[in-house]
């Protein structure tokens, strides 16, 4: 497999799964600029986790491949979250499920 694939594959898996972690830090009040706010954040960490997971610190002088996992995980979360996580209302139940009680959902 070339190294700009297989960057793009391990961002894509990560980003895949990451919508559930990042539920697990949201809270229903929060506005949802900052949920974006968040899950950006989030993202490009695990983004750069798994930059360096792959390829070790070494990797981030590959600029190309650097970008492709950064991408691909950004994409990959948001899609997921929009298409998967989402709809099927496991992402919010985690959200409701980590908030501390008396937090109320936003209107």
């Amino acid at each position: 497999m070339s190294p700009i694939l297989e960057s793009i594959t391990n961002g894509a898996q990560v980003g895949a799964l990451l919508p559930l972690a990042t539920a697990v830090v949201q809270r229903p009040a929060w506005p949802a600029r900052i949920k974006q706010v968040v899950a950006v954040v989030i993202a490009l960490v695990a983004a750069v986790a798994t930059v360096a997971a792959t390829g070790g610190w070494g990797q981030f002088e590959h600029g190309k491949l650097t970008l492709a996992t950064v991408l691909a995980v950004l994409a990959a979360s948001q899609t997921t979250y929009d298409l998967v996580w989402k709809p099927t209302k496991l992402a919010p139940a985690i959200e409701d499920a980590t908030t501390p009680k008396g937090a109320q959902r936003a209107g």
